[in-house]
């Protein structure tokens, strides 16, 4: 690597294009979320390996419960699986895993095998690995919100005290570093919804390839990509 190339501490990735990806192929769209799942355990492990610290993905939107019925479920079931092998992986890799959104709206017995990851977890000093999952930037904005104005109720927390701090502090996020990199692969270039907080400074970088086509090479060139911006001033910089 050439002098003064730096690697993003935080990378943030929207993994869209699982559903076109399987329908080119003549698939149905549940083979693409299946393909999507592996790419995330390859990612995942190749991002720690190349010195990433912090990695997280979106993975089900609060938007996401609109899709069809059958999808959703299907979404479900994979989520489940995916649960049981992140575990492993986690053992193997040492990676401290996050679920970050609503919760509550998940089913029992998912809830229930999140707590079990993240708290077999919680030690580990490999990749931090945050899934968001029912996740809405501003629908956690609103949760964050409503804890600040329960304890300003209560009398534990004066107005005129709410800063940036206290705010981050009430996020799904507390105590991880804003990403320096959001990827969203499929060519899509919006952020849709997601750490609408978080993302204030972070460098954005957009790909034609779908997330199940996603690699370490992508990754790489995305990475590229973000040592290429002028942090300071923005734009890119000058030769």
């Amino acid at each position: 690597m050439e002098d003064g190339y730096k690697m993003p501490q935080h990378v943030a990735i929207i993994l869209d294009g699982n559903g076109r990806w399987a329908k080119a192929k003549g698939m149905p769209r549940n083979y693409g979320h299946v393909q999507g799942a592996k790419t995330v355990e390859v990612i995942c492990e190749e991002a720690y390996k190349m010195g990433i610290q912090y990695l997280t993905v979106y993975a089900f939107s609060t938007e996401n419960w609109n899709r069809p019925q059958d999808e959703v479920d299907a979404l479900m079931k994979l989520l489940r699986n995916y649960m049981k092998t992140c575990l492993k992986t986690a053992e193997k890799n040492r990676m401290c895993v996050r679920v970050i959104g609503d919760k509550t709206k998940l089913d029992e017995d998912i809830r229930t095998r999140i707590a079990e990851l993240e708290e077999a977890t919680r030690n580990n000093d490999g990749l931090h690995f945050q899934i968001a999952i029912n996740y809405g930037g501003r629908d956690e904005l609103r949760r964050a919100m409503t804890k600040v104005a329960k304890e300003v109720a209560m009398g534990t927390l004066e107005p005129t005290h709410i800063n940036e701090a206290v705010i981050e502090a009430h996020m799904d996020t507390a105590g991880i570093p804003d990403p320096d990199l959001l990827i969203r692969t499929c060519n899509e270039q919006r952020i849709s919804n997601f750490l609408l907080w978080q993302l204030a400074y972070t460098e954005f970088y957009f790909t034609p390839v779908a997330w199940p086509d996603f690699s370490k090479e992508e990754l790489l060139k995305a990475v590229d990509a973000y040592n290429h911006r002028d942090r300071k001033y923005g734009g890119l910089k000058e030769e």
